[in-house]
């Protein structure tokens, strides 16, 4: 049986750089608020699957290369 994944954490902050967008800008697009987005960015909380797909359409990225489990 494998083993469970830990923590999910993410490169958003490193993405919006990229793309020269503000965590605003983001919560914008994907219509949640900037809290949202920055307490996804410091893994003080996972977004649903919804949000997640999302985020990675917006930053341009494949899921599995914004979000990763420890």
């Amino acid at each position: 049986m494998s083993k469970l994944p830990g923590k999910l954490t993410n490169n958003i902050k490193q993405l919006r750089a990229k793309l020269d967008l503000t965590q605003e800008e983001l919560a914008i697009k994907t219509k949640c608020s900037r809290q949202t987005i920055s307490a996804i960015e410091k893994n003080r909380y996972s977004p649903s699957l919804l949000l997640a797909y999302k985020i990675s359409h917006i930053l341009e990225s494949e899921i599995d290369d914004v979000f990763s489990t420890e």
